[in-house]
């Protein structure tokens, strides 16, 4: 378009280019979540905004950047890579192609944790692939005086994670390891936390091609022939570095769970269970080291 055609467009008139152009690819519902998303992240305006500036003709520069995202969108690419920022658990979070994209799935996790331990102060958490840092900052900003320690092994993700945790006010100590090398403290956790890797090479061929082609592959595959690899080796760090009465939290692959239930007992785990995610799958675990 020309700096001409650019001068007469309005907000509202961009807002339904929006949603007119996502909506063959992603629906009515996600694509409007979407158009309000980037109006946000371009003009720092929500719902109300959106209406209280319905009138105003938008500059050259932010129109052609929302044609940039809607090719982007269209080549397939996450619109949390494309604006290089995603929600999770009330926080607005850096991300890049070095991280996993904060899903609502995982909320439930730290929901599930900050519900049961909220009242308690001092908690000793670790958070194993913390990726963004999603898990650790939402447990550090919610639970009363945690000491959260969070371990990956990309240097790169780590320092996504760190300018979270700067901007989100968070207190965190960052380790880079390999879990594989890695060798706690005797005793020095409350609570385990993870979401490792955990869905198989053979599920790849039902997944969505923004996944596949955008995030990062180590943070999600594990092999057909060892899909517990990662929870078993965060199980043997909690049989060291875990408290008595210490928890291990998990994320996990509803294919699993039974299999997983079953390895952790066999470790000496007690009081393993496993519960669904709001839909309706085998989504968490949990264990108590005794």
């Amino acid at each position: 378009m020309s700096e001409d055609t650019y001068k007469s467009i309005t907000t509202e008139e961009r807002y339904r280019f929006l949603r007119r152009e996502l909506m063959p690819l992603f629906g009515t519902g996600e694509a409007t979540a979407m158009a309000r998303l980037i109006f946000h992240a371009l003009k720092g305006w929500d719902t109300t905004g959106l209406v209280v500036h319905a009138a105003d003709v938008l500059s050259p520069f932010i129109l052609e950047r929302i044609e940039e995202i809607v090719r982007r969108l269209q080549r397939g690419e996450p619109l949390q890579y494309i604006l290089g920022e995603g929600r999770f658990y009330g926080m607005t979070l850096k991300v890049d192609r070095s991280t996993l994209i904060p899903r609502p799935e995982t909320e439930e996790l730290v929901e599930a944790i900050a519900e049961r331990y909220g009242s308690l102060s001092d908690l000793r958490v670790l958070d194993v692939g913390t990726g963004s840092g999603a898990i650790a900052i939402a447990l550090s900003r919610n639970l009363r005086f945690a000491e959260v320690t969070a371990l990956d092994v990309s240097p790169a993700a780590l320092k996504v994670a760190e300018e979270n945790a700067r901007t989100l006010h968070a207190r965190i100590r960052f380790v880079e390891a390999d879990i594989f090398d890695w060798i706690p403290a005797a005793e020095e956790y409350d609570i385990i936390v993870s979401n490792p890797p955990y869905i198989c090479d053979k599920e790849k061929k039902d997944m969505e091609r923004n996944v596949l082609d955008f995030e990062p592959a180590g943070a999600l595959f594990v092999p057909d022939d060892d899909p517990l690899r990662f929870y078993r080796r965060i199980a043997e760090i909690g049989l060291r570095g875990l408290c008595k009465g210490g928890m291990l939290y998990f994320e996990i692959n509803p294919l699993y769970a039974s299999e997983l239930k079953l390895m952790l007992t066999d470790m000496g785990y007690e009081s393993v269970e496993v519960w669904k995610d709001l839909s309706g799958k085998d989504r968490f675990a949990s264990a108590c080291l005794s």
